[in-house]
């Protein structure tokens, strides 16, 4: 009997959409299985009442992104759609917002570092900058600090250079411990996303390129898959009630989800599997009668908040500056993010506990925020990003020289960069990994058409 499609993808995030785009292109039958009711999983908005909220990822770079710039160009998207967002970041300390963090200008501005920390900072720029060619963001095993935590790495600096730089910025990008989470992905990152002040975001919304992938695929949102087994040359899904067959499985989900559906893996893949732990993600949204935020005279569109400074929060991020089409005229909206710890308290907790607990912290940060807020909605991943850890750079060289098999993976935990670029990239080299299974598959006379 042949398999229903030659594709079976779980998962609509960018690295599913970008990995059946690929396979769809080369004429196989590509289907996308999502659970979520939408698309762009991590990359998500969310629209209410004029207003446009990104629930996971904020921003991309023109820096680091190769492969996300070269498939917006394939869409179709222009630069003008994806403008620089040209506010700061800020660190806040001691009653107020510093400007300049992870741009150069820290070393004038502070960003929230003591004048000796200053120092260091250059230091740890020019001990970076002569390394730049060794970090490597697709194999971060390969390069420097792989063996080290952001924590242990940190203890060669002034200790403000962990509290008000690395820790704030890998606990509000990546929601990291950072006594947990690899320095050679953290630096790696910084070094290729490069100068803050380039960021750039979604005209109309961070799910742009996962809006426009799915209107060319064939996506069922709303469909749960619950089981995937690799059967001889193909490989059958659990989706509902319902048995699906196909010539391939790509699993781009998380790889604590993938590890639960795939029934029957190969040890060296559940080995990285089992490494490849991730951290929860929650937002709040606030939906403000007016654009209110902290007060400064950088006017930054997001205000990192230091353990060492807050107990909550580890960022305030304003969105109506971040792009102005995010809130109505006159409007005001602002995501508040936990700190890592929080997260992990309240990810199950009920919506109104989590809003009560955020926005109770933001009240010291935004004078006037308890009456300009009008609505609040929680957007909660349980698997936020991979915490990217020093065991699972160790497992990850085994990993990438698995054999083809029927079920394969795609994510930014693949190549441990936590970011839409890793997701992209993880995609494409998935849909390449399966084409040349089933490229093999005809040659061996099975009549796999491609």
């Amino acid at each position: 009997m042949s398999p229903d499609l030659d594709v079976a993808v779980v998962g609509a995030g960018m690295a599913g959409l970008t990995a059946a785009s690929e396979l769809a292109a080369a004429g196989l039958e590509v289907r996308v299985f999502e659970s979520d009711r939408q698309v762009g999983g991590r990359m998500a908005a969310f629209r209410h009442g004029g207003y446009t909220v990104d629930t996971g990822a904020e921003q991309i770079s023109p820096h680091g992104y190769r492969a996300t710039w070269q498939l917006l160009e394939r869409l179709g998207v222009s630069a003008g759609e994806v403008p620089v967002i040209g506010r700061p970041l800020a660190v806040w300390r001691d009653g107020r917002a510093r400007p300049g963090a992870a741009e150069p200008r820290a070393l004038l501005t502070g960003a929230g570092l003591s004048r000796r920390a200053r120092l260091d900072l250059a230091r740890f720029q020019v001990w970076a900058a002569r390394r730049r060619r060794r970090f490597d963001t697709d194999r971060p095993e390969r390069g420097p600090l792989a063996d080290l935590t952001v924590a242990e790495f940190a203890r060669r600096y002034h200790p403000d250079l962990h509290d008000y730089l690395f820790q704030p910025v890998s606990g509000a990008f990546f929601g990291w411990d950072t006594a947990r989470s690899s320095a050679a992905v953290m630096v790696g990152l910084l070094l290729a996303v490069g100068d803050a002040a380039d960021w750039r975001t979604y005209r109309d919304g961070m799910d742009t390129p996962a809006r426009l992938l799915a209107e060319r695929l064939d996506v069922r949102t709303g469909r749960r898959v619950r089981e995937v087994v690799a059967d001889g040359d193909g490989a059958r899904l659990v989706v509902g009630d319902d048995t699906v067959t196909a010539r391939a499985v790509l699993l781009c989900v998380p790889a604590p989800v993938a590890r639960r559906l795939h029934a029957n893996p190969a040890p060296v893949e559940a080995r990285y599997l089992d490494a490849c732990t991730f951290t929860p993600a929650l937002k709040v949204s606030c939906l403000l009668d007016r654009p209110i935020a902290p007060p400064g005279e950088s006017a930054p569109y997001l205000v990192l908040t230091p353990h060492v400074e807050e107990d909550v929060l580890s960022a305030i991020i304003v969105d109506h500056r971040k792009h102005p089409g995010r809130a109505p005229a006159g409007k005001g909206l602002l995501s508040l993010m936990p700190r890592a710890a929080t997260t992990a308290d309240l990810i199950d907790a009920p919506d109104r506990e989590i809003v009560g607990r955020l926005t109770a912290a933001v009240e010291r940060y935004v004078p006037g925020f308890g009456s300009a807020n009008r609505e609040n909605f929680v957007h909660r991943f349980r698997c936020g990003l991979p915490e990217a850890t020093p065991e699972a750079l160790r497992r990850r060289p085994a990993f990438t020289a698995r054999e083809l098999s029927p079920v394969d993976y795609a994510g930014d935990w693949v190549s441990l960069r936590p970011a839409s670029e890793g997701a992209v990239r993880s995609g494409a080299l998935a849909a390449s990994r399966v084409l040349s299974r089933l490229r093999a598959t005809r040659r061996s006379g099975l009549g796999v058409p491609l």
